[in-house]
């Protein structure tokens, strides 16, 4: 349930206290000295601690321990007891950090509610701490294609090595997803993952963010390395971070240390880092903005992320992820998809990958139709996205169809808007479409497509059935 710290003078107290906790199921140590007990938390942090304020024979009392366990390590709780309690000491403990004060001769269900309500309140706090940073996003891989398949087999190999991995790939299209996958897998997915955004971080600050810093009033605060203690950092678009930034993380890779901003003790870590950009890293060491040595230290593994428009076997079953988790957090309706959205969906452009096809679902689900089934019709129309050279955007009706209703309807549509555009001139349309007159005749009646005057001009029209 959690290793609790006893520090107390008086062996029997801190005794009968460690029988109390152990009998509910807790873990702990004990201190009878500010020696003792500043070793005990050196060699392994407590979930938390209960200290006496004096304590015979010692260098501190324990409002010393106090604020230095709470300028080292701020998130231990700790409850302060006393037999000279008075509220003077109570008063002075708790502006110092301290969680409760309990005034000895105690009651014992007095102390185990205070214990249980200090370890939830930190437990809140460390999940608080965490969903601010991201570090609970999801470590989901899903995907049956063949290019996905080459891609998790990869990530496979890595997980259980230390080796750093550099993920490479477009916007959107999962680098994060993947880095979580190495982590989630790895002998260190008990320990933190910490996401440091490259881009988001100012690169004034950018080195007190990652390394931490000491100051006389705030005492030691740590940086996002420092935390990520044990387990991954992952440098997202490592290719925006400045260049000062990049002689430090590169010295931090050879050894594993660091001093902190304003600080002169070196700090030893223990993490792994993963890295990602969907820039071309040669292209910035050639101009001055990537450091060689950096990119040679953090590409040991490289790992190519496809994009989406790469792996358009997936997205139906990316889709129906999407509208399950949806589902299950928001409450929106559990719909499915209809054969011709599939099929849509599979021929839409997506420049903003897996990303955009998340949003584009959830857009969907919040303005579509109330019914158990998502259309095509429901589905944005392919022509939001800018059509790369070369290619032209399908609109959704067209894409769900087969090779010869497709060929018949994009030939209709095409010379209708040729001929119209030519103001109902069958010769300067064949001349432009590259067909011979009769030719071009023919094929229009095969298509049901007629002219006729209107407001002085001749227009194209599709002849319907009366």
């Amino acid at each position: 349930m959690g290793d609790i710290l006893i520090t107390d003078d008086e062996r029997d107290i801190r005794e009968l206290i460690s029988d109390i906790l152990k009998d509910e199921g807790y873990t702990t140590r004990l201190a009878g000295t500010s020696d003792e007990c500043m070793a005990e938390i050196e060699k392994e942090p407590p979930a938390l601690m209960i200290l006496d304020i004096w304590l015979k024979d010692s260098n501190m009392d324990g409002i010393d321990i106090l604020k230095s366990v709470k300028r080292d390590h701020p998130g231990i709780p700790i409850v302060i007891i006393s037999g000279h309690g008075n509220i003077e000491i109570a008063v002075a403990a708790i502006k110092q950090g301290a969680y409760d004060f309990i005034e000895k001769p105690f009651n014992i269900e007095q102390l185990l509610v205070v214990i249980r309500r200090a370890m939830e309140t930190s437990r809140l706090r460390r999940e608080n701490v965490e969903l601010k940073r991201g570090e609970t996003g999801s470590a989901d891989m899903l995907g049956d294609s063949a290019i996905f398949r080459t891609l998790k087999a990869s990530l496979d190999k890595v997980t259980k090595s230390n080796g750093r991995v550099m993920l490479t790939g477009p916007a959107g299209a999962g680098k994060e997803t993947a880095a979580r996958y190495i982590h989630a897998h790895s002998n260190r997915a008990q320990a933190p993952f910490i996401t440091v955004n490259s881009a988001s971080i100012e690169p004034e600050r950018m080195e007190e963010v990652l390394f931490g810093r000491e100051t006389p009033e705030r005492g030691v605060e740590k940086g996002l390395f420092e935390q990520a203690n044990g387990g991954v950092v992952y440098l997202d678009e490592v290719a925006d971070m400045p260049l000062g930034t990049q002689t430090k993380i590169l010295r931090v890779l050879v050894d594993q240390t660091f001093q902190r901003v304003g600080g002169n003790d070196k700090v030893q870590v223990d993490v792994r880092v993963v890295s990602s950009t969907n820039k071309d890293l040669s292209a910035e060491i050639a101009v001055g903005n990537f450091r060689q040595e950096l990119y040679h230290r953090l590409n040991v593994v490289p790992i190519s992320v496809p994009s989406l428009e790469e792996r358009r076997e997936d997205i139906p079953l990316l889709a129906e992820h999407f509208i399950e988790g949806f589902n299950k957090d928001h409450g929106m309706p559990l719909r499915h998809l209809a054969d011709d959205a599939r099929a849509l969906l599979q021929t839409m452009l997506w420049p903003g990958n897996v990303r955009q096809l998340r949003n584009v679902i959830e857009r969907v689900l919040i303005l579509g139709d109330n019914t158990s089934e998502i259309s095509a019709k429901e589905l944005p129309s392919g022509e939001e996205a800018p059509a790369e050279e070369g290619r032209i955007v399908l609109s959704g009706g067209l894409a769900t169809l087969p090779l010869r209703e497709a060929r018949e309807l994009f030939e209709r549509e095409y010379l209708l808007t040729q001929i119209n555009r030519f103001g109902g001139n069958i010769s300067r349309t064949a001349s432009f479409v590259g067909m011979e007159r009769s030719a071009l005749h023919r094929k229009l009646k095969s298509l049901g497509v007629a002219t006729t005057n209107k407001a002085g001009g001749r227009v194209a029209y599709v002849e319907t059935d009366a």
